[in-house]
């Protein structure tokens, strides 16, 4: 997947200014594809040459003026042809991996540190996702909302963005309690 499929799919219920789009990508894209703001601006242009997004100049009297951009029909037929092809398969490519595989060797206390800083910054998005789908749905309950509700696809996104950072929360605590006992065992033994 390139960027321009993940800013495409989330062009596709409204305009977005670029600041906009980031402030989308940051809550409701953030937890499957991670972007930073200029890459969005970058990736804008590139789809607005490319006729798969069109923008339009808004004049504003007290700020200085903006573009918005909505996905053209040839941005359609391309997250079409995207949606068509053959996804490949997901993998873990994450640098604190490496560290946890090397902990024995190399020390564990930087290693905890960060698998905690990292299991609290799980608990901060499991937060922000929880708060994402109640808006999402509204007045429904979850079994209403995904049987009856408008766009359904970014509640999926964001239920497995949730049990992603559940996971990994999860782990991170087991992993750093595990090499802190490992720690402990070894300075008594």
């Amino acid at each position: 997947m390139a960027l321009r499929h993940a800013v495409l799919a989330a062009l596709l219920d409204d305009e977005y200014s670029g600041y906009q789009l980031a402030k989308a990508f940051d809550i409701g894209v953030a937890n499957f594809w991670h972007a930073l703001p200029q890459q969005l601006y970058a990736e804008l242009a590139r789809l607005e040459a490319a006729g798969l997004v069109a923008g339009r100049e808004v004049v504003q009297e007290t700020r200085p003026n903006k573009r918005l951009f909505r996905v053209t029909d040839a941005g359609r037929a391309e997250l079409e042809r995207f949606a068509e092809a053959a996804s490949k398969p997901s993998s873990i490519r994450d640098d604190l991996l490496v560290k946890v595989q090397a902990a024995d060797r190399i020390g564990t206390g930087p290693v905890i540190a960060q698998l905690e800083r990292r299991a609290a910054e799980a608990e901060a998005k499991l937060e922000l996702l929880g708060r994402l789908l109640l808006d999402l749905r509204g007045d429904l309950d979850e079994a209403e909302y995904l049987l009856r509700g408008e766009r359904v696809g970014g509640y999926l996104t964001c239920l497995r963005g949730l049990a992603f950072e559940r996971e990994h929360r999860d782990w991170c605590l087991r992993a750093a309690a595990v090499l802190r006992e490992r720690e402990r065992n070894r300075a008594e033994g």
